[in-house]
């Protein structure tokens, strides 16, 4: 049976390695030790101002999927939305409804936080996630147009 909770320190190893194998799968290089990439990993999720948060999904206490996302300020009016930057299902775990898990976790935790809305990209040759995303029944929105500077 999934479990989908709040990720914690004790899970740091796990995720740098699914982080690795997500790298790995849109063609990145994982770069530093798993030292390194556990310390950057810990400050982002539970330093002093946390940068983001993700939910894991274990089965059997084995890491099987994530999503990483932060809440972005401000939405319609003066709310706030959840942005999903990852959402991330092992590739010998997919199509076995983790990914929906996970979406419907993400959904929980906008509305118990009172967001307006969750919004998410994905690259427009990532067929496997376009589809996962249509199935689910949520609409691409046509009107924005994304921007991006790499520092």
């Amino acid at each position: 049976m999934t479990v989908i909770e709040p990720a914690t320190r004790q899970d740091l190893p796990d995720l740098v390695a699914l982080l690795a194998e997500m790298d790995g799968f849109y063609g990145d290089v994982t770069e530093g030790t798993i030292e390194e990439r556990s310390s950057r990993l810990g400050a982002v999720l539970f330093g002093e101002v946390p940068k983001a948060a993700v939910l894991l999904a274990k089965d059997a206490g084995q890491l099987v999927g994530m999503a990483a996302y932060s809440f972005l300020w401000p939405a319609v009016g003066i709310s706030t939305s959840l942005y999903l930057k990852e959402l991330y299902v092992r590739q010998d775990r997919r199509r076995g409804g983790v990914g929906q898990q996970l979406m419907d976790g993400v959904l929980a935790v906008a509305q118990r936080e009172g967001c307006t809305r969750v919004e998410w990209t994905t690259d427009s040759h990532n067929e496997i996630a376009r589809r996962f995303y249509d199935a689910l029944g949520h609409t691409v929105n046509a009107g924005k147009v994304i921007y991006r500077v790499e520092l």
